[in-house]
Order: C-alpha cells, then structure tokens, then sequence
C-alpha cells in the first residue's frame, strides 16, 4: 500500500491537490482512501491531505504516520512537525527554487525540490502551483500515469485547462529521471 502525506498552507491548494491525486489513481483502477486534517479553516495554517492507494480494498481507518511519500507545498513547513511523519526512505517533493543541497542540513531525507512557482509562472498559471507540483510528484513516484493524471487536470481545472496540463506535464518530464 502507498501512503501519502501532501502538506500546505491554506489557501495553497494542498486538498484540492489530494483529491486529484486520489481521483487520478481511482480511474486507473486503484482502491483509494482520502482525508484531510486541519487547525482553524484559515489562510496559511498547516494544512494536511492524506492518502492511501493500493491494489486490494483498504480497510485500514487510522491516521497515516510514516507515509512512503510526502508532497510539501511550502519549504517553510520543512521543520520538525512535518519531518516527523519521514524517515530516510521518504520521498519529500517540495516546492522550493533551492537545490537539494541545502535541504542536507534537515538530516538524512530523501528530499527533491521543484520549482513548482518557476513552472506555473512559465506556463501562465501564476502562483497557482497544484498542477506542476502533481505532475513533478507523479514523475518522480512514476505513478500514477502522466495520461491520467493529466486528463484529471484537464476535467477539473475551473479555467486555464491547457495550461493547467501544461505545466503538470512540464514538471513531469523534469523530475521523471530524478530517482526517489
């Protein structure tokens, strides 16, 4: 089973990326589990979307503690709350214009930064960054498919739907070779 943790700040995007994410991998056939914890329901509060995937129902109703894959909107939620939840085998993508390097002061994590803003602004999306940030996490978990995942984005992007994919394809193909 792949347990994910996607960790923002309200406002960012954060749920609504979860609940692609989860619709992306329920239309490749997968059982998918998806909740969402948060504080007070104000801008920029931690904000944590949570999901299971696997082949076989999930009957598990607990909380995710390690998940194998983190998916973090803001740098500056790279702290101790956030690193709990990881250990050196956790994949964390996060959205940062620093390379990996400067993350080496965190400890020993598996830590892959994309540009997440630099792609969306390329792409016409502004600071709107959910679309590249799932594309560059699916490139780097080689799952779910591109295809999919893109005519997700497609269908559920309200406006700008061809950059929307743009920018989730774009950030695929940049982290496709990176190895988690």
């Amino acid at each position: 089973m792949l347990e994910i943790l996607i960790q923002g700040r309200g406002g960012q995007g954060a749920q609504t990326a979860g609940n692609l994410l989860a619709r992306t991998f329920f239309a490749e056939g997968k059982y998918v589990q998806s909740f969402a914890s948060y504080g007070g329901a104000r801008r920029g509060t931690p904000v944590n979307s949570f999901l299971r995937v696997d082949d076989k129902p999930i009957r598990l109703r607990c909380s995710i503690e390690h998940p194998a894959a983190i998916l973090c909107f803001d740098d500056s939620l790279l702290q101790g709350q956030l690193l709990q939840f990881a250990s050196k085998d956790t994949v964390i993508v996060v959205n940062s214009r620093r390379d990996a390097e400067h993350y080496a002061s965190l400890g020993d994590y598996n830590i892959i930064p994309i540009d997440g803003i630099g792609i969306a602004q390329k792409n016409n999306m502004g600071r709107i960054v959910n679309s590249a940030l799932l594309g560059s996490f699916a490139g780097v978990l080689h799952q779910p498919s591109i295809e999919m995942l893109s005519q997700v984005v497609e269908e559920s992007a309200p406006v700008k739907k061809q950059e929307n994919v743009a920018a989730c394809e774009e950030a695929f193909h940049l982290t496709q070779g990176v190895h988690a």
